[in-house]
């Protein structure tokens, strides 16, 4: 299984993220944000489709508790992680705690996620895959869409911020490369027509000295 096979996780109250954690440098906050503003009021259990990942979530009581996942990985480990990560979050803080926290007022669970993560990635407890997959298998409104549906165009705009600021950190690298060959090229070139010169200059010096002499002294009377 990869190494990062959960990218990102987190738990929200509506649209406020009360607790998160990333294994991975990339920022993801403008996707799961777009999401979690998405994300009907009702009870439901969802997986969004963007590019090569998949956004997975269990929204229930005002509570989300979403990952982002390598598509490689399927729904049944990331929707294990979310049950167990909903019931850990759940036990450990009251309702009155998570309704008056603010943005990230809980971030001291960050590590309890983080932790989970790597559970879940490195070696999953069988039961909660068992019962993972159960629950996919008898509710039917574990729907997959993608994200692109959902977004108007100017939430897409921002989701390819990172990926063109990606393509343009590329092309820069690449013009700065092909400058380089260019440079290369021209040295190249320089020399090459210096030595044709220098060549020129011998044979025309070898030409005359079969009439004039070695010193040129006798074309010279």
């Amino acid at each position: 299984m990869l190494g990062q096979s959960l990218i990102y996780a987190l738990v929200a109250r509506g649209a406020t993220v009360l607790a998160a954690h990333s294994a991975d440098k990339r920022d993801f906050s403008q996707a799961t944000q777009a999401i979690l503003s998405k994300i009907p009021p009702n009870n439901s259990k969802l997986t969004y489709v963007w590019e090569q990942y998949l956004f997975h979530y269990i929204s229930e009581g005002g509570l989300t508790f979403l990952v982002m996942a390598d598509d490689a990985v399927g729904r049944r480990m990331p929707f294990a992680f979310l049950a167990e990560l909903q019931q850990r979050f759940t036990s450990k803080y009251s309702p009155d705690v998570i309704y008056a926290a603010d943005e990230y007022g809980l971030d001291e669970f960050d590590p309890e996620i983080g932790r989970l993560m790597h559970q879940f990635t490195t070696a999953p407890p069988q039961d909660a895959l068992n019962q993972a997959r159960q629950d996919i298998a008898q509710v039917k409104d574990i729907m997959v869409q993608n994200v692109e549906q959902i977004l108007s165009r100017g939430e897409r705009i921002e989701l390819l911020v990172d990926k063109t600021d990606t393509m343009a950190g590329q092309a820069w690298a690449f013009r700065r490369g092909a400058r380089s060959v260019r440079r290369q090229q021209f040295w190249r070139n320089q020399k090459i027509m210096m030595l044709s010169v220098a060549v020129g200059i011998l044979l025309l010096y070898i030409f005359i000295a079969q009439f004039c002499g070695a010193g040129l002294n006798h074309c010279r009377s």
